[in-house]
C-alpha cells in the first residue's frame, strides 16, 4: 500500500480536490471527458488525470474507486493511463440511467478509440481496478470486493515504450459534476504472470 500519493501529478488539474494520505477526493468538471474519433467523430481531451511516472517495465497498479454521487448521464471515474492526447486508455464505471451503469474500459492508439462494455445495477458504486504492465502489454482488472479480480481486457499500447504514467481519472462529459473518492493505492510487482501456453512465433 502507498503511504501517500506524492509522487503523482495532475493532468489538467480540477477546481476542487483534496488528497490525504492514501486517498484522494476531487469534484469532477462539466463537460469533460476523454475520446478520439470513433463513431462519434469528435474529440475530447480534457479530463483531469493524477498520475505517477514509472520506468519499471513489469508492475501492477492497484486502487479502490467510490462513486456513489455519480448520477448523471455519462458521470464515470477509474484508472487511467494517460501518455498523449492520441495514445491512452481508461476503465471505469459510467453512469447511464436509474437501471445500470456501463462498466467498460477504452483503449485508444494513434488517435482512435475503442470501447468495451458490459451492463452492471446502478446499485453499484464502489469497484477496485487492477492494472498490469508486461512491457507494451497491459491487463485490466476489476473487482466488487477488492479480493476477487476478473479480467476485463488485454491489449497493446503502442506509444508504451520505457517509461510512463499511469493512475486514475474522472470526469462528467455532459453539465453536471460528482465527487469522486479514490483510495487504496497499490503500485507493486507485477501481478500478471507470464504466459505458460502456445509458444511465441520465431
Amino acid at each position: 500500500m502507498m503511504n501517500n500519493l506524492d509522487e503523482f501529478e495532475w493532468i489538467r488539474e480540477p477546481k476542487t480536490w483534496k488528497k490525504n494520505g492514501n486517498m484522494l477526493t476531487m469534484a469532477t468538471i462539466p463537460h469533460t471527458d476523454l475520446w478520439q474519433r470513433t463513431y462519434y467523430h469528435f474529440r475530447n481531451d480534457n479530463a483531469p488525470c493524477f498520475q505517477m511516472k514509472t520506468e519499471k517495465d513489469f508492475f501492477s497498479f492497484t486502487v479502490k474507486t467510490s462513486f456513489k454521487a455519480a448520477c448523471h448521464r455519462f458521470d464515470q471515474c477509474g484508472i487511467v493511463l494517460y501518455l498523449d492526447s492520441e495514445n491512452w486508455l481508461k476503465a471505469s464505471a459510467e453512469y447511464e440511467n436509474e437501471t445500470f451503469r456501463h462498466l467498460g474500459s477504452v483503449v485508444t492508439n494513434d488517435g482512435f478509440s475503442d470501447w468495451a462494455t458490459m451492463e452492471i445495477p446502478v446499485s453499484v458504486d464502489v469497484l477496485w481496478y487492477r492494472l498490469s504492465r508486461r512491457e507494451d502489454d497491459f491487463r485490466i482488472e476489476c473487482s466488487f470486493d477488492g479480493k476477487t479480480f476478473k479480467q476485463m481486457r488485454i491489449c497493446h499500447m503502442k506509444k508504451a515504450k520505457g517509461p510512463i504514467r499511469f493512475g486514475v481519472y474522472a470526469c462528467s462529459p455532459e453539465d453536471s459534476s460528482f465527487e469522486a473518492i479514490f483510495s487504496d493505492f497499490d503500485f507493486g510487482d507485477c501481478l500478471w504472470q507470464a504466459h505458460d501456453g502456445q509458444k511465441p512465433d520465431e
